[in-house]
């Protein structure tokens, strides 16, 4: 069982293929469910962004996880998988966990050392916990991939250097209608990319918030937690949603929402310029909006040329650190689950020796019934320690080739050696099930 990554990202695929292949938050259970149904995947997780989706699998093999995930990934899209493949990556074992640690770090960003990902692999893993389709395997490698990005951010400082899509839209909002002091947003969207809307806009130093959501409670406490932070604010139905355009000069959608949230109806003629970002996937506004005339309309695509253009403000310097502390942890954590695979065959083995020496002692005390019980006991210690002391280095030592190298496969090894069951590793190890409620998961912020 080996860790496949398949996926598209704003590297591979241009917005209208993201668009369609994106999974709605409410339909993630179900595509995970249906994703660990098929014939080669025991586990498994996705990652849907703005701008990536990601499935990481546990699977038998290479070939046939391959074709079950592209062929649940088509099926979302209304698609067949020949129309995605040129858009796909595929990543397989050890690269598979060198790609979610640099997707996790930052490295792989449109805004190269941007945090909010941290946050939404954690949100993927939570979710795929939640669905009981992440088994050991999954959790021990989005613990290790969590703790891994929080340390890039931490010994690198990459995250002060990259921001985030919704800075980099602010500032092409900035670039087309002057700074943002005093001026009146909107904020379409109460979730995560909402809050962080509202954060940056106070930083920005923004006059006003106006915030709509179709759920009124969550547009209200967003709108309560601004106003906390010294900055007006306001919460308004959907149902209002052309008043609060009308009364915006920077507009930020982001809803989740399967279809257009704002459209050319909800843009009355202006006095003032406004500029609306985009920030959702599939996309929340109308593009027949950016026609309207005073309106500059920024979405994804704009956002990636400006990154792509400024090289996001990182230094070659901070990068290179970032991904030498990647490729530190990769190169642990793949040496870790080598030793550990060959755990349960070293384990197999000093049970298999016990059994042998309480064997042989048993047929002792047949053949001498009458040696006294402390001249067995001391027999019997004497017998053990000469086991576990030739038992000793040859099980040290093979954790510590195993961890070492992966071209040779010591628990096979060790069965042929000592002539172990091929199940007996089995029997002494944990069942790999799937994670619950009650497992740890990383809680802190990214």
């Amino acid at each position: 069982m080996s860790i496949l990554a398949l996926g598209l990202s704003h590297r591979t695929a241009d917005l209208t293929t993201l668009e369609r292949v994106s999974i709605p938050a409410p339909e993630v259970p179900k595509i995970l469910h249906e994703l660990q149904q098929a014939e080669h995947v025991s586990e498994v997780m996705a990652v849907s962004t703005c701008n990536r989706i990601e499935v990481y699998a546990v699977v038998e093999t290479f070939h046939g996880g391959l074709d079950d995930i592209a062929s649940v990934l088509a099926r979302q899209a209304g698609m067949v998988p020949d129309e995605l493949y040129d858009s796909f990556y595929v990543h397989y074992a050890g690269a598979a966990v060198e790609h979610l640690f640099n997707v996790t770090a930052g490295l792989d960003s449109m805004v190269v050392g941007e945090t909010q990902i941290l946050g939404q692999v954690r949100a993927a893993y939570a979710t795929a916990r939640e669905a009981g389709t992440v088994g050991r395997t999954l959790h021990e490698l989005v613990q290790t991939t969590l703790r891994v990005g929080k340390r890039v951010h931490s010994e690198t400082g990459l995250d002060q250097l990259g921001a985030s899509v919704v800075s980099a839209a602010l500032a092409e909002a900035e670039d087309a209608n002057g700074d943002l002091v005093g001026k009146r947003a909107l904020v379409v969207g109460a979730g995560s990319m909402g809050a962080l809307a509202a954060s940056h806009l106070r930083k920005a130093g923004i006059g006003s918030v106006v915030v709509a959501n179709r759920t009124q409670a969550n547009a209200e406490r967003l709108a309560a937690s601004v106003t906390e932070q010294g900055v007006p604010a306001t919460a308004v139905p959907l149902a209002e949603l052309a008043d609060a355009v009308s009364g915006a000069d920077v507009a930020v959608v982001c809803t989740g929402a399967k279809g257009t949230v704002v459209e050319t109806r909800h843009v009355r003629p202006r006095t003032a310029p406004l500029v609306v970002c985009d920030l959702g996937l599939p996309r929340d506004v109308d593009p027949e909006v950016g026609e309207v005339g005073d309106v500059r309309l920024v979405d994804l695509d704009t956002v990636r040329r400006r990154m792509h253009d400024s090289g996001s403000g990182t230094t070659e310097k901070q990068t290179a650190k970032a991904s030498g502390i990647v490729l530190d942890e990769v190169r642990a954590y793949l040496a870790g689950q080598r030793s550990a695979a060959v755990t349960p065959t070293v384990t197999a083995l000093r049970k298999r020796a016990a059994e042998v020496v309480d064997a042989e002692l048993l047929r002792l005390d047949r053949r001498l019934p009458e040696i006294d019980a402390d001249t067995r006991e001391e027999v019997g210690r004497t017998v053990k320690r000469v086991v576990d002391k030739l038992l000793h280095a040859p099980t040290v030592r093979v954790k510590q080739l195993a961890a070492e190298t992966s071209d040779t496969d010591y628990a096979t090894a060790l069965r042929e050696l000592f002539e172990l069951d091929p199940q007996a590793p089995k029997t002494v190890s944990s069942p790999s099930a799937p994670m619950t409620t009650t497992d740890q998961i990383d809680g802190d912020n990214p």
